[in-house]
């Protein structure tokens, strides 16, 4: 997916999350050596939520494409986010999945997508 298309399935993921009641605190966040797509609060929990964007299932769909290795960059990344609060919050990992045209996709989000005892 080239840059321009990620950062658009992302807005609408993140507008999409916003109308649902959750909180923007980042998006797009380089910590430790991963990216964390948007980084949101849902209540008091911190949603560290991986977007991705099919425009068919040709490549297997979105949600089945956030493996070991993806996990494992995406919880360091959480981690040195989590430290830097000011005030302990748990964190969880979502999945966001968008297929179809981004014009009107079909969104499936998937909370707690994995855990750190997970990995």
């Amino acid at each position: 997916m080239s840059r321009s298309r990620g950062h658009s399935a992302e807005e609408r993921a993140r507008i999409w999350l916003q109308d649902k009641g959750l909180i923007t605190l980042a998006s797009n966040l380089h910590l430790a050596g991963a990216e964390l797509d948007l980084v949101m609060l849902d209540g008091e929990t911190v949603a560290f939520v991986e977007v991705r964007h099919r425009e068919n299932d040709s490549h297997g769909d979105g949600l089945e494409s956030v493996g070991p290795r993806k996990r494992r960059h995406l919880a360091r990344a959480a981690e040195a986010y989590l430290a830097g609060l000011p005030v302990e919050r748990d964190g969880r990992f979502d999945v966001l999945a968008l297929a179809g045209p981004l014009d009107n996709p079909r969104i499936e989000w998937l909370k707690d997508a994995f855990d750190l005892d997970d990995l």
